[in-house]
């Protein structure tokens, strides 16, 4: 999980990452997008390979990049266990407001039982 972090916290890798979310791309088309050298995306690439977020499909000359699947399935299960730790304290907090309004409300209405 730390390796993902590491590789998605560049921003260049960052935004690879988000070209590739709508399709496979070529080196050339990802440096064409971001307006980076070609050098550069390909030492991109290489970190976000062996981080295990993409993968590269040879064709002829050119080399097609796609991201898998596995890392964000992991991501995900890893951000649902703080989904659920912040939904109970939300749960919670909704809860004691309720109870907050449930005991202000006869006083409110007291108070405005003396002003008439």
């Amino acid at each position: 999980m730390k390796t993902l972090w590491t590789a998605l916290t560049e921003p260049n890798r960052f935004h690879i990452v988000e070209l590739l979310r709508d399709g496979p791309l070529t080196v050339g088309e990802i440096t064409e997008r971001l307006g980076l050298q070609q050098p550069q995306v390909s030492k991109h690439l290489k970190v976000l390979s062996e981080a295990g977020i993409v993968e590269v499909q040879p064709q002829a000359n050119r080399r097609i990049y796609k991201l898998r699947r596995e890392p964000f399935q992991e991501l995900e299960s890893w951000l649902q266990s703080f989904r659920r730790l912040w939904e109970e304290r939300f749960d919670r907090l909704d809860d004691y407001l309720l109870e907050l309004q449930a005991t202000e409300q006869p006083t409110s209405n007291r108070s405005e039982d003396k002003h008439v």
